[in-house]
């Protein structure tokens, strides 16, 4: 059974969804961050940079939430093209790399400066605001032609979207931003309604993680500031 190390943020719900997607058994071991559960020894062996998802596979560490997918994906030969040197290939690993180094980066970061940081913030937030804006408008463009990420295929670049793609409005901060990009709300709703994607949303119900972030939960999620003090 796959040991899975998760917390209700978008990057280990990616992985929820595909573990529900390929019917896996798998045992869901909560990760309360704000708790600094994240630095215990037993998650540092699997991730060293003490962080989730990781899973543990019959002893096979993998982290990294797109690395898991595609970890996943290939030994179960489902949901992803699987044939190197292909137009199909190249297409995925390019918007999973999209969404692993750019939309996630920066829709993190959006968040962080519109609803965490201290002022003087005007700087870093209409930085990552506006990049924000502008990886979500790639994808948005990019599904107006194309009925999933990779075109007729629902795929593991679709599951990395959906862990994302549900907290727009709150990286945004526009309570109505589905106006502006109704191509993102199209795919999030068709993959909402999956039997996969409400049992991923469920895991959610499992453990009650700290919602305060009073100053124990800061000092765990926003170790540089300790640098600040005098």
């Amino acid at each position: 059974m796959i040991e899975f190390y998760y917390n209700a943020a978008p990057n280990p719900m990616k992985v929820a969804l595909l573990l529900e997607e390929l019917g896996l058994a798998y045992e869901a071991i909560a990760v309360d961050t704000r708790k600094g559960e994240q630095f215990g020894a037993s998650l540092l062996k699997i991730n060293p940079n003490a962080k989730v998802p990781a899973i543990v596979d019959n002893g096979v560490s993998v982290f990294d939430s797109n690395a898991i997918l595609l970890y996943l994906a290939e030994k179960e030969q489902r949901f992803v093209p699987l044939t190197a040197g292909t137009p199909e290939r190249a297409a995925m690993l390019s918007w999973l790399m999209f969404i692993a180094s750019g939309v996630g980066p920066f829709s993190g970061q959006s968040v962080h400066f519109r609803h965490a940081a201290p002022e003087p913030k005007a700087y870093a937030l209409n930085r990552y605001d506006f990049e924000a804006h502008r990886h979500w408008k790639i994808l948005n463009d990019h599904l107006a032609t194309s009925h999933y990420m990779l075109g007729r295929d629902y795929s593991i670049v679709d599951m990395a979207f959906w862990g994302w793609v549900r907290m727009v409005p709150y990286v945004l901060g526009l309570p109505e931003v589905w106006s502006t990009y109704p191509h993102l709300k199209r795919l999030l709703d068709e993959i909402n309604a999956r039997p996969a994607a409400i049992a991923a949303e469920a895991l959610k119900t499992r453990h009650v993680f700290k919602a305060e972030l009073d100053d124990e939960a800061k000092r765990f999620l926003f170790p540089q500031n300790e640098r600040l003090k005098g």
